[in-house]
């Protein structure tokens, strides 16, 4: 099926990754206007012609989550009526993505209810990065494209000069990532046993694999409130790691994030822009932001000219 012209619009949660995305595809962000209410209810306004267009909404649901999520819903609505040919959800950064199951009596899954809204909103496919759990895609009944940051992370590390490397996973879950960025850069790979108290928070019990004398490099999907990175961090300089670092693709950096990546034995932690860095986030000496525009720029032309994504995973 042949669509019509392709418009990048943005939504309020990261306008700076939506510009740069519109500038590797040489294109202008698309003429919209998204304000609220007194009350804080939404609106939006398209400011030019979009009939017969194939139109992608950059749109992280992040902080605050409800908001950004309403405000998508808004938009594709608007779209939706004012007969965009189609409408493609590019969110680099899913919201309730850690909600997936039911793990507790009597509890939603929130991960599946934001997927039935957002379909229910009009979305006609969807472009999403680094899902928390692969399976969220199947959450869909429309089509979903799932990027990995991958590619830009590795590219990053291969460049460094560090010597003896060990890609560490800071718990089970993740070692699949792990490995895939060790064999990538030819390290070698350690995990970490984490378990949780009673109170949820994370207890390093053991690593698992050599890091003494090695750089330690600790890969993970979500950094939030950098709780387990801390523990895993002090855990690996305990059993002889020379220096550690951290990656994650999303830096969420909630509640005592930034201090907690302060107080711990982290050289730098590396993260993407798929969650934009404010405040005393942006001004963390130890953060290294990559970016993942060109990536999710080069996956939206390949969804406009109907060729494979999956080229970009390697």
């Amino acid at each position: 099926m042949i669509h019509g012209p392709l418009k990048i619009f943005s939504g309020s949660a990261h306008p700076a990754l939506a510009k740069e995305i519109a500038e590797h595809l040489d294109l202008p962000l698309g003429g919209a206007r998204l304000y609220r209410f007194p009350d804080s209810e939404v609106s939006f306004q398209i400011d030019e012609n979009i009939r017969g267009t194939d139109v992608f909404i950059v749109q992280p649901t992040c902080s605050p989550v409800d908001e950004h999520i309403m405000e998508m819903c808004v938009m594709i609505d608007a779209f939706r009526r004012s007969s965009a040919s189609r409408i493609t959800a590019v969110i680099p950064y899913y919201g309730y993505a850690r909600q997936d199951r039911k793990d507790k009596p009597r509890v939603p899954i929130s991960a599946k209810l934001v997927a039935n809204v957002l379909s229910a909103a009009g979305a006609n496919r969807v472009l999403c990065m680094d899902l928390h759990k692969a399976q969220i895609q199947a959450f869909f009944d429309i089509p979903v494209d799932h990027l990995f940051a991958a590619p830009v992370i590795i590219e990053y590390l291969a460049r460094q000069n560090f010597g003896p490397v060990t890609i560490v996973s800071p718990d089970a879950g993740g070692a699949e990532r792990a490995r895939a960025y060790a064999k990538r850069i030819d390290a070698e790979l350690a995990i970490i046993d984490k378990r949780r108290g009673a109170s949820g928070e994370a207890e390093v019990m053991n690593v698992v694999g050599d890091v003494k004398g090695r750089v330690c490099i600790i890969a993970d999907d979500i950094i939030d409130t950098a709780g387990t990175i801390q523990k895993a961090a002090q855990a690996l300089i305990e059993n002889g790691a020379s220096r550690v670092l951290a990656s994650a693709v999303h830096g969420v950096l909630s509640g005592p994030a930034i201090e907690r990546i302060d107080a711990a034995p982290i050289d730098k932690l590396i993260v993407t822009n798929t969650i934009p860095l404010n405040g005393d986030k942006a001004a963390c000496g130890k953060i290294v932001v990559l970016s993942v525009a060109r990536l999710l720029a080069q996956a939206i032309r390949s969804i406009h000219e109907e060729t494979s994504v999956s080229k970009l995973f390697v």
